[in-house]
C-alpha cells in the first residue's frame, strides 16, 4: 500500500492519514503503516521542533529553503524506502509545487527551481519503483476550510484566507496533471473522519489492491483461521 495523500491545508490530510494507518494495521497486520508528513515549511522533521528551531528554518533564505527541500524530496525517493510495502506520504512534492511559489519565494514555472517540472520527474521515478502507488486528492470546500482556520488555527500555518481558492484549485490541477495512473478523490467538506475512512476502504479494496496487498490479506486470513481452530 503505497499512498500519496494531497490536499490544501485544513482539508484534513493528517487526520485521514492517521485513520488510514489504523485501518492498515487492522487490515494487513504489521506495524509499518506510518506516514512521512513533514513537507510544509517550517514543519520539516518527524519529531517536535523547538520554537527556536522553527524560527531558524523560517529565517533561511529562499535559496537555502529551496536547496534543503530539493534534497529532502530526493532523499525520500531512495529505493530503500520503497522496499517497505507501506511507504506513504502526505503532501510531498505536491506541497512544494503549490506552496513554494506562493509562500517560500521559489519554485516558479520556468525557473531553475521550478517545481512543476520537478513533480513530473518525481512521478516518473515513482512509477518505476512503485507502480502501484495511489495518488489521493482530499477535497474540501473553501467555506469549510475557512471555518476550520478560524476554529483551530495551526501553529506556523501557511494558508492565508485570500489564497484558499487558489490553493485548492492548484492541488486539483496537480492531481489532474499527474502521470500517476492510480488515483482517488475524497471530500471532507461534510463527512466525518470515520465515514471518510470507510469511503477510502471501499474504494481502495475495490480498485487499488496490489499483489502484495492481496498476499498479505491471505496470510492474515490464514492466521486468523488458525487461531480460531
Amino acid at each position: 500500500m503505497n499512498l500519496i495523500l494531497i490536499g490544501g491545508e485544513y482539508s484534513g490530510t493528517t487526520t485521514l492519514a492517521s485513520k488510514i494507518s489504523e485501518w492498515g494495521k487492522k487490515t494487513f497486520g504489521g506495524d509499518h503503516h506510518g506516514w512521512h508528513d513533514h513537507w510544509k515549511i517550517p514543519h520539516l522533521a518527524h519529531g517536535e521542533l523547538t520554537e527556536e528551531e522553527f524560527q531558524q528554518i523560517l529565517n533561511l533564505s529562499p535559496n537555502l529553503k529551496e536547496q534543503y527541500q530539493r534534497y529532502h524530496m530526493e532523499y525520500h525517493l531512495q529505493p530503500s524506502f520503497y522496499s517497505d510495502p507501506d511507504f506513504n506520504l502526505v503532501g510531498f512534492c505536491y506541497d512544494e509545487v503549490v506552496y513554494g511559489p506562493l509562500y517560500y519565494g521559489y519554485g516558479d514555472q520556468g525557473a531553475y527551481s521550478g517545481r512543476a517540472v520537478h513533480v513530473r520527474r518525481i512521478e516518473k521515478t515513482i512509477s518505476v519503483m512503485a507502480p502501484g502507488t495511489v495518488l489521493i486528492l482530499l477535497k474540501c470546500s473553501p467555506e469549510v476550510i475557512r471555518e476550520r482556520m478560524k476554529k483551530d488555527p495551526h501553529k506556523h500555518g501557511l494558508l492565508k484566507d485570500k489564497d484558499v481558492e487558489h490553493v485548492l484549485n492548484s492541488f486539483e490541477q496537480q492531481f489532474n496533471s499527474s502521470i500517476l495512473r492510480r488515483k482517488m478523490t475524497l471530500d471532507s467538506t461534510s463527512t466525518s473522519p470515520d465515514k471518510l475512512i470507510k469511503e477510502f476502504e471501499e474504494k481502495f479494496m475495490d480498485a487499488f489492491l496490489t499483489d502484495i496487498d492481496r498476499q498479505r490479506l491471505i496470510v492474515r486470513s490464514m492466521k486468523k483461521n488458525k487461531k480460531n481452530q
